[in-house]
């Protein structure tokens, strides 16, 4: 079966001093995280790509049907989006329910459609009450099946989490692996948080001032060692993992390709695939494997690199079965261990420090 035409995005938008200008190919399935800081252009790109930024110049196809190019524009009322901002804005006036059919009817979209998404995401005891009696979770649950339920080519959401305290993206956030997993259509997710990049990403594109820095597969782009993700504070490595048991004690044991893994985390089913995220901080090394310690997690590994930091550390590159891992250390450490590339060690991962 021949794969969907994907999506271009090519577009230059000048906005002062800042100047927007990018040329992307996105796959046609999937999530495609915008990740980058704040005034990097990732919103102004999602709203290019909504219509809503009509003096952008450049090009948006999706699946072959263009919306936008040097001699046709589609206002954003006739792209077959599904759009979630910041702050859901629901109507205030009417019920959940109401409010969801209130587009649902608009784009003349399936009943079974509807009815699914308030199952998927949980509505059906919502369905009765106003928006001001709703968390801001809630709301933005509403607001993720309101746009759903209208059946869009393409659904994009711009930081839909970033209003909400810690509890309420803990609680949000398995909605969206649903929407991610379930809803069978591309979708373009703006955030500046790493940890939603690393849950929800298939394909991650990095902007940095108005450009792309790299574009591609989001593991392989999240475990790249030459781009300002690897010299962050919390910087690490990202694996996926398959949940094989648990023990007496809530310890999670996970398969991955650099080894076993134990981990803290919710209760998972036997099978359950996930990713794993380890932070370069929370990898210390040792010449020999020690069967004394606390640490659980002893994975023999092969350095491939140091790269000085500021503030005397040294970041270690490192390679486990053929899977990087990185490793932050002191540079006194280096010298005492008379590290050098090359060499075996053993990489030592607390279990409370996965990122599950």
């Amino acid at each position: 079966m021949a794969e969907p035409a994907g999506i271009t995005l090519q577009t230059r938008l000048a906005r002062g001093s800042f100047t927007l200008d990018v040329d992307l190919r996105l796959p046609a399935r999937g999530t495609t995280v915008l990740f980058g800081p704040s005034g990097s252009g990732k919103s102004s790109l999602l709203r290019i790509a909504a219509g809503l930024e009509p003096a952008a110049r450049g090009c948006v196809r999706i699946g072959g049907e263009t919306w936008q190019d040097a001699d046709s524009f589609l206002p954003p009322h006739r792209r077959a989006l599904g759009v979630v901002f910041q702050h859901a804005a629901l109507l205030p006036h009417l019920s959940v329910l109401d409010n969801l059919r209130y587009g649902w009817k608009r784009a003349g979209a399936a009943t079974a459609t509807l009815d699914a998404w308030i199952e998927r995401l949980a509505l059906s005891a919502l369905l009765p009450r106003r928006p001001e009696t709703l968390s801001g979770g809630e709301r933005q649950r509403v607001a993720l099946a309101r746009a759903l339920a209208c059946e869009p080519r393409w659904l994009l959401l711009d930081e839909p989490l970033s209003a909400l305290d810690a509890a309420r993206r803990a609680e949000v956030l398995p909605f969206l692996e649903t929407v991610r997993r379930e809803a069978g259509l591309p979708i373009l997710y703006v955030t500046h948080a790493i940890e939603e990049a690393v849950r929800l990403a298939d394909h991650l594109v990095l902007l940095e001032d108005g450009r792309a820095s790299a574009c591609g597969p989001a593991l392989e782009v999240l475990n790249r060692a030459d781009l300002p993700l690897a010299l962050r504070e919390d910087a690490g490595v990202v694996l996926d993992a398959t949940a094989d048991a648990r023990d007496a004690h809530g310890l999670v044991r996970l398969a991955t390709a650099a080894g076993a893994l134990y981990a803290h985390g919710a209760t998972l089913a036997a099978g359950t695939a996930l990713r794993v995220r380890i932070q370069a901080r929370d990898v210390s090394l040792a010449l020999s494997r020690h069967g004394d310690s606390s640490l659980l997690n002893l994975v023999p590994a092969r350095l491939v690199a140091l790269d000085p930091l500021p503030g005397g550390q040294v970041q270690a590159r490192l390679e486990a079965s053929g899977t990087p891992l990185l490793a932050r250390i002191s540079h006194r450490s280096v010298e005492r261990l008379a590290l050098q590339p090359g060499m075996m060690l053993w990489a030592q991962v607390k279990a409370v420090a996965l990122l599950v």
